[in-house]
């Protein structure tokens, strides 16, 4: 069986090169929204999605996720114009599947209209620190929120890897 939808998920890479110039606008917004439409735990819409194109701000960002990644220097979002953070409420119980479900959807549209983009882990970690605890109020996150992920964007670099062989036995019918 087969549709675009699948095709998508078949074809979408993680990707970790992109080109310097900041995505149009409107592809922008397709993928945002294309979050906003994900699945949420009693339907409650708790998580926040936040685009970042300042590249003040960016530059904070990559600082602040190289450092609690351990690694001081590199850039963790691998160039990309735009980085994306998601929250969602720290006391709610499905904190981690909503936010993670965003970012699902967040990723395939990005590849739906020819973007690249890469899941960034230490979302939680860098919003933990003073410096994150300080911007978070700028950057629009509101009390009681928690990172659950970044993803880089941006225009490709280069063509994306090949994908490696599913498993044998990844799934089961029974």
């Amino acid at each position: 069986m087969d549709n675009t939808v699948l095709k998508a998920i078949r074809e979408r890479r993680s990707i970790r090169r992109y080109f310097p110039g900041q995505i149009k606008e409107e592809e922008l917004k397709a993928v945002l929204e294309a979050g906003t439409w994900a699945p949420t735990g009693k339907g409650t819409q708790d998580p926040v999605i936040i685009a970042v194109q300042d590249p003040e701000v960016c530059a904070v960002l990559r600082r602040l996720n190289a450092e609690v990644w351990g690694k001081p220097g590199i850039d963790p979002f691998y160039g990309a114009p735009t980085i994306i953070l998601v929250f969602s409420k720290a006391d709610n119980p499905n904190c981690v599947k909503d936010g993670s479900l965003v970012i699902g959807n967040i990723l395939l549209a990005a590849h739906s209209i020819g973007l690249g983009a890469c899941w960034i882990n230490r979302c939680k970690e860098m919003f933990e620190s003073e410096e994150g605890r300080q911007l978070a109020p700028r950057l629009g996150i509101p009390e009681g929120y928690e990172g659950v992920g970044c993803v880089s964007l941006g225009y490709i670099e280069h063509a994306a890897p090949a994908p490696r062989p599913r498993k044998a036995d990844y799934y089961k019918i029974v």
